[in-house]
């Protein structure tokens, strides 16, 4: 599947729910899904700055493709991290770089958010636009 037709599919996901407990019901229950990360990951180096909650991101370049791990250590917090986590991994780092990560505004997630919650998405989505960055000038250079 592109980046669009998984934002499109979580949207979709979303308007299933009228009222906003149930999003941040099935939002915590997206973040229970989400596989432990390693407790070696869990260090400054990988850990997202502008979080108010803990959030670690780990990317791994695997055959062209961005791949990440992650997890916080607040609930609501872990279930974004799962949701941009299943739209950006498998890209490959120009997917990254030229996608418009539009669906956290069609489901009407950063206007009921905290302030600081909302900034904290938003450097999660930085990362990985700055990991992105990252490996295509890796791969650039391989190939030049």
């Amino acid at each position: 599947m592109t980046i669009e037709e998984i934002q499109q599919e979580i949207a979709e996901e979303f308007s299933v729910y009228d009222d906003w407990m149930d999003k941040y019901a099935y939002l915590i229950e997206l973040g229970n899904d989400l596989s432990p990360l390693d407790p070696a990951f869990k260090t400054d180096e990988y850990l997202i700055k502008g979080c108010q909650s803990r959030v670690w991101l780990v990317p791994e370049m695997k055959e062209g493709k961005l791949w990440f791990t992650g997890e916080s250590d607040a609930v609501i917090v872990k279930g974004l991290v799962a949701l941009v986590l299943r739209v950006a991994s498998g890209r490959t780092a120009a997917e990254l770089i030229g996608s418009d990560l539009h669906f956290i505004d069609d489901i009407g997630l950063r206007q009921h958010l905290s302030p600081t919650r909302a900034n904290g998405l938003l450097s999660m989505i930085k990362q990985i636009r700055l990991y992105a960055v990252a490996y295509n000038k890796i791969e650039d250079s391989r190939n030049g």
